[in-house]
């Protein structure tokens, strides 16, 4: 080879190192791993942090909490709140190249309604049809009219997915979702990562800047702190709160928080199975008695340096829909003894307390261990892999389930999952008429003051019977590398991928 040939492929080899040098990848640490990557079916955390790469809503919240525009551009009720006409974005591409249109809006609000096992039916089940009104307009239909719909359209519901790949890979879909985000899904490796790219056709591509994003579930929170300090992670989810004061001192990290919409909570297993026959399940003055063991200030002291917001309802402090009418039980281990033996229960009472495998998760449990058994409770904490805990609250496997809610923007996304009789996410299968009743004249009333009035007759019911008690709201906690710029914590939790760049 002459020296010209030499310099044109040295420079060819230089131009194709810089080009590949000149990829960005955003590595990002999840608390647990998401369960299946498929908006119907799924119900993690952890995947709505992946579902917001790669599969975009009619509808998003900004960091106000309004809903704005995504895959819609706009909508109209009519005057008897039964119709909700949606104008759809045009020039949008589904991953796969398939253009996104009213059909396909159609297809997947009906997938969410009608496939088997889906976990978003009861959260748009007032659709009662919907209308393909022209190329770019869908008409819902409602069976009445139904007040939380469009805020259940800025989450998963409101996700819509390629009709085409929907229908050739059925129940598998979630192996390789395909959808309408700034990203595409490249490969799932599970307990290890999830791989996806920009989508180089996105509709709204100018704000897309990373090449592609790496989520790496590292249930250890200490380990993924370790990873970020090193280098091998950008930013992480769900830092610890006694990690805060480290985080701020570091010269290389950065600390972000918000206050999350959801909740942290204890799921009772009321009527599911033969593990709910004992006196906690079968009893509530067993499980007042059991609140009645806890201390929710000492709690959030000794695990989280008070960084967290006791609570004992579904939603957020900061909500108008919070109750003040319903302040905190206090600690009584007295009284929750003298309940105890009113229910006939000699102590101690042991419980199959299932607790999700991350550090926050055990402290908290071994402080309520420690807390409940000076009242006569003995809890027997189990240890599981988050994905798999979900599988054995479906099955009735638990007395006791260490559960959190991310929570929603409306209050029925907080509660009516949980506390219907036929709610998807009712693992203690808590039941009362009265209560679904109640929670369902809640969807149909128009009015800030109509619905806070029923949801305070159905928190009369459900704070001392329910199938939930609720410890705290969260504090959301994230770290991150100077390099990444444009991050900021919604009131979701969730990581918005547009506009984050990596210098």
């Amino acid at each position: 080879m002459n020296m010209k040939s030499r310099l044109v492929a040295l420079t060819l080899a230089l131009g194709l190192a810089g080009a590949a040098h000149a990829q960005s990848t955003l590595r990002i640490g999840l608390a647990e791993d998401p369960d299946i990557l498929d908006p119907t079916l799924a119900r993690t955390y952890v995947g709505r942090i992946v579902f917001a790469s790669i599969c975009d809503k009619l509808f998003d919240i900004d960091d106000k909490l309004a809903v704005v525009p995504q895959l819609a551009l706009s909508h109209e009720t009519s005057a008897d709140g039964k119709t909700v006409t949606i104008k759809l974005r045009p020039g949008v591409k589904f991953h796969d190249g398939e253009p996104f249109n009213a059909e396909a809006a159609k297809f997947s609000l009906e997938r969410h309604l009608d496939m088997q096992g889906s976990f978003r039916k009861a959260e748009i089940a007032q659709i009662d049809n919907v209308e393909v009104v022209d190329p770019l307009t869908i008409r819902l239909h409602l069976k009445a009219p139904f007040a939380p719909l469009i805020a259940q359209l800025t989450d998963r519901a409101g996700m819509m997915v390629s009709p085409k790949a929907a229908k050739a890979l059925g129940d598998r879909f979630g192996t390789a979702p395909v959808c309408a985000g700034p990203y595409k899904f490249v490969e799932r490796v599970p307990q290890d990562r999830i791989v996806v790219e920009r989508f180089k056709d996105y509709w709204d591509a100018k704000r897309v800047h990373i090449d592609r994003i790496v989520y790496r579930p590292i249930q250890d929170s200490t380990v993924r702190l370790a990873n970020l300090k090193s280098g091998q992670l950008d930013l992480l989810e769900r830092l610890l709160a006694t990690d805060v004061d480290e985080v701020k001192k570091g010269p290389k990290l950065k600390l972000a928080t918000g206050t999350e919409m959801g909740y942290q909570g204890v799921t009772f297993n009321i009527n599911n199975g033969e593990k709910s026959n004992n006196p906690l399940g079968k009893n509530w003055k067993v499980r007042e008695a059991f609140e009645l063991s806890i201390d929710r200030d000492a709690i959030n002291n000794v695990v989280f340096n008070g960084l967290q917001k006791p609570d004992n309802q579904w939603v957020s402090l900061a909500s108008p829909y919070h109750m003040a009418k319903f302040p905190i039980m206090k600690r009584d281990v007295a009284k929750a003894k003298a309940l105890l033996k009113e229910a006939g229960v000699t102590p101690p009472l042991a419980l199959d307390f299932m607790v999700p495998n991350n550090s926050e998760s055990r402290a908290v449990a071994e402080v309520m261990q420690s807390m409940a058994s000076e009242a006569g409770f003995d809890l027997k904490l189990r240890v599981t892999e988050f994905a798999t805990s979900l599988n054995e609250a479906e099955k009735g496997n638990f007395q006791l389930y260490f559960l959190a809610w991310s929570g929603r923007t409306d209050p029925d996304g907080n509660i009516y999952s949980f506390a219907s009789c036929k709610g998807p996410l009712n693992y203690g299968k808590y039941c009362d008429p009265k209560v679904d009743e109640l929670l369902n004249k809640a969807r149909t009333a128009t009015t800030f003051a109509e619905r806070k009035a029923l949801y305070e007759q159905a928190a009369a019911e459900i704070l001392p019977k329910g199938g939930v008690m609720y410890l705290y709201h969260r504090t959301l906690l994230f770290a991150h590398t100077p390099q990444l710029q444009g991050f900021k914590v919604m009131p979701d939790g969730l990581i918005r991928v547009t506009d984050l760049t990596l210098n």
